[in-house]
Formats: C-alpha cells, structure tokens, sequence
C-alpha cells in the first residue's frame, strides 16, 4: 500500500494558522479569534517556545539513538509533533491535570517530568518514576484511547469539587486529553465523547492527528475531517496546523478558558505528521513514500519558529547557537543517566502491585525470595 502526496493545504480552508512554514504570520478569518494570545506572549516567551521544541527534539534522538543500541526496550519517538505538545503543554495551567499516551514527550517535558523518568519507563527498570499528582501528569497509557476515559472521569471529579466556573483564575481547572487519529476509531474515545457532553464536563481532548495510525492513513479512518466529530457529539471542534507552535497555543489556551469557565468539553485536531517511525520496532516504509516525507520536512515546527524569530529581531544567531549548546549537554546527561540506571531487583515487582500489604502478593512474594534462594551456591557447586 503507497500513500498520495498531500497538498501543503490539504489541511482545509478552516484549520487554524499563526506561521507559515516560512516562518511568517498570517492574519484571515479562521486565525483571528486565537491570534490575541499570542500578541500577548512576550519576547522571552517566545524564546522559551524555541528553546523547549529544541531540548524535547535532542532528548528524543537520544533516546532513539539509546534503543539502537540496546539501551531502550522500545522508544515511541514524537519526531515531528513537537509543536503540538509544547504548544499545548505551556497552555496549561498549573492546576490542570494532563494524561497522555505513551509519546507525549514534550508534554511531559512542559509539566517539569524529568526526561530520565520516560527513558526508566521504556528501559523497563521503573513504571513512570515521577507523581502524577505532584505534576498534574498523568503516567503514560499504553492502551489505545483508554486515557480519554480516564480524563473524562477525572474531569468529572474537578466539576463536582466545585473548581469549574467559579471565576477564580486560581481554583478553576480543567483535564486535557491526548490521543492519535488512530484512537478516534476506538470505542472508548467515543464513550468518552459521551460522558463529557452530556456532563459538560471540563475537558478538551487534543487529537494529533499524525496522518498515520500505524499502516493506516486517515482515509481508512475516517470520512469526515476529525475534528468534525465534536458536532456530533454536541461540543465545538476546531482544526489547527499541529506544526504551527504559535496556533497549538493560542487555540489550546481558548479551549481550556472554556472548559474551566464551564462551557464543556471542547475537540483540538492538530494536524501534524509523524516523521519517524510508529515506535523504534516499526517500519514505516511499508507502508508510506518517501516522497510524502520530504513534503512534511518542509514544514518542520523547529525551523518555523526559528524563521520567525529571526526575521522579527527577536532572536539572533548567539541565542540559537546558544540553545543548540544547551541541548548537546542535554542530550549527554540523558545518556549517562540512562546507562547509570540501576537494574531493579526481582522482588521489587511486588512493591507496587497494591497501596497496602495483601496476603495473596505476600505469599507470592515469599515464594519468589525461596525459588531465587534455591540458587544460591549453585555457581560454587558447579565451579567445583
């Protein structure tokens, strides 16, 4: 199976666009009820959107390059999306509560989960490592959709602890979502969909749509534009470029305002590509050309942003070199956190099975500490 070449603007006449791909701002119809939140960012913030799209992308091609090597398990790598989790993570508040699948990377990143926490999850010496309720992150899920659920429920709870619609900037909260273009297809996004319109629950549900779920392309998916689907369901929808930082944050933030302000639940489709592979044990060249590839390199987040900053003076080339610096150091600390990782023990597989001690993991556990002490003094005995 081969894929078609997209159009640069097959994204539609109404998907949401701050930059170009040149790096240049855009004024229309669709743009201006966002472009405010952006007018609002300062120069340093800015800066700040650059600097994270860098780092996030450096942490990833090291911990690709890690499971290459036989460091990693497996890696699901976010090369390309990393507009759409930044832009959306720093719309965030504090209070909010974000859950993730298992790419969200620069989501995590923005909610201050430390890059060697993902990298112990995938090399299998620990289950997320960092407290979802101290970062208002939740640890990732593999289960395909099973977290827009989870979000809805969580959202739910927010809405019956009377932190929605008050008018306090500081109490109000709401639940973002994350899931791919191939998710919409399961049941339990559509259940979720449910639970969050008829509940007007506070939750936006963010959809990067990467053009591919595995071997799929959207066209088996679905026959309507996904962010389309929200109408149906009886909450808005709206298209943005996923590859356009400025946009993702601008549309997010007025999603969110709207759900913590108690208007319900609200659909984000960031149309983005996934440059690399479904995870590091996929082969995305069964499956898609080249050719449609080299189209989405030219629409690169990092070199859109970069272009914009440049031509607008506010950012010069000491401040770009600067930031690629930082991400080298970055990138080494990574990789000597990663390989300085200790192996967990065979008994710690109980620790976490439940909150308190239960007789049944107890037994199981004694009997695992007596199988493993039955070597004991085996290699001695060989050795003589």
């Amino acid at each position: 199976m081969t894929a078609a070449v997209p159009a640069v603007g097959d994204g539609g006449p109404d998907m949401v666009q701050l930059l170009t791909p040149e790096g240049q701002r855009v004024a229309n119809e669709a743009a201006s009820p966002y472009a405010h939140y952006v007018d609002d960012l300062t120069d340093d913030d800015l800066r700040g959107l650059y600097r994270d799209l860098v780092l996030i992308r450096r942490v990833d091609a090291e911990a690709t390059a890690l499971q290459r090597q036989g460091e990693l398990g497996i890696w699901a790598s976010l090369l390309g999306q990393e507009a759409a989790q930044v832009g959306s993570g720093r719309a965030l508040k504090k209070q909010d509560y974000a859950f993730p699948t298992y790419r969200e990377h620069g989501v995590a990143w923005c909610r201050g989960v430390d890059p060697l926490n993902l990298l112990g999850l995938f090399r299998g010496v620990n289950h997320g490592g960092w407290d979802p309720n101290e970062k208002n992150f939740h640890l990732y899920t593999i289960v395909i959709g099973a977290q827009t659920l989870h979000a809805t429920g969580y959202a739910m709870g927010i809405q019956r602890d009377g932190a929605v619609g008050t008018g306090d900037p500081d109490r109000d909260a709401a639940v973002i979502a994350y899931f791919g273009d191939g998710a919409t297809s399961q049941g339990d996004v559509s259940e979720s969909f449910v639970f969050a319109a008829v509940t007007n629950a506070p939750v936006v549900f963010f959809c990067q749509n990467n053009q591919w779920a595995i071997s799929e392309p959207n066209d088996r998916q679905t026959r309507i534009p996904l962010y389309q689907r929200a109408r149906g369901f009886g909450f808005p929808g709206v298209r943005v470029d996923g590859n356009d930082v400025l946009a993702v944050y601008a549309v997010t933030k007025h999603a969110l305002e709207e759900a913590r302000s108690g208007q319900g639940p609200f659909l984000v489709e960031a149309w983005t590509y996934r440059m690399g592979a479904h995870t590091t044990s996929d082969d995305p060249t069964k499956y898609r050309v080249s050719a449609e590839v080299e189209v989405w390199k030219l629409r690169d987040p990092i070199e859109r942003l970069k272009a914009y900053l440049a031509h607008e003076g506010k950012a010069d080339q000491a401040f770009f070199d600067q930031i690629t610096t930082e991400a080298d150091a970055l990138a080494a600390d990574v990789r000597e956190g990663c390989l300085s990782m200790p192996d967990p023990t065979g008994e710690a597989m109980f620790d976490h099975v439940y909150v308190e001690d239960h007789p049944l993991v107890a037994a199981e556990r004694a009997e695992f500490l007596a199988y493993q002490a039955s070597f004991a003094g085996a290699h001695e005995e060989v050795s003589a």
